[in-house]
This record gives structure tokens, sequence and C-alpha cells, in this order.
């Protein structure tokens, strides 16, 4: 068992940067993949970024190329997501995600375990 919480959301003006942060329980965190995803009012569940047990290999997904960077430290059990020049379409309830397989990192049934989220919200 894995229990995820995230924090570090919060208001930020467009443009603005933030980083959400991920901790993780349990003695095992390196071999989980870890992702983020996101979901806005009325839209569906959408995949941010993941990142290998290992933090060899990363995924970002294109709508946040270029702004979002994932990373982790194994050594703190904790996953960051670093978002630069933030826009209000950005604006979603973030959250964190854990994944044995290492398999279908970019849909959510590819991941075992959830955080509650933490709110990211970015005013024009």
């Amino acid at each position: 068992q894995v229990q995820l919480v995230e924090s570090g959301g919060g208001l930020v003006q467009a443009g603005g940067s933030l980083r959400l942060s991920c901790a993780a329980s349990g003695r095992t965190f390196s071999g989980y993949a870890m992702g983020w995803f996101r979901q806005a009012p009325g839209k569906e569940r959408e995949f941010v970024a993941a990142i290998r047990g290992n933090g060899a290999r990363t995924n970002v997904a294109d709508s946040a190329k270029g702004r979002f960077t994932i990373s982790r430290d194994n050594a703190k059990n904790t996953v960051y997501l670093q978002m630069n020049n933030l826009k209000p379409e950005d604006t979603a309830v973030y959250c964190c995600a854990a994944s044995r397989t290492h398999t279908g990192l970019v849909v959510g049934s590819g991941y075992d375990y959830w955080g509650q989220g933490t709110q990211v919200t970015v005013s024009s």
C-alpha cells in the first residue's frame, strides 16, 4: 500500500510558476513509476507527466512540454512537478499517482495508487 499526499498548489497569475510535490509513504518508492494528472471542472482527467522509478525516463503531455518538468528524489520519497509560464487553462486539480507496472503511464488505468489532489488556479 502506498499513500500519496500532494502539496504546493495555489493561486498564481498567468506567466507565474508553481512547484507541486507529492510525498509517498512506504520503503519501495523507487519501484514505482509516478505520474501527474489534472482535472478541470467539467472536463475529463488529463495526463500531464510521468517519470520512471529510477528517474531515467520521463513523458510530458504536449500541452505541458517546454513549461512543465517532472522529477523525483527517491531518497525523500517525493516526486515534483515544476510548472512554469502557467496559463489560465492550466487551472485544475492536480493529482499524483503511483504505478507498479511502469506501463500505460499516460492513462489513469496504468496507476495503482492516487493522491487526493491539490488545486492550481491561474488567473489571467
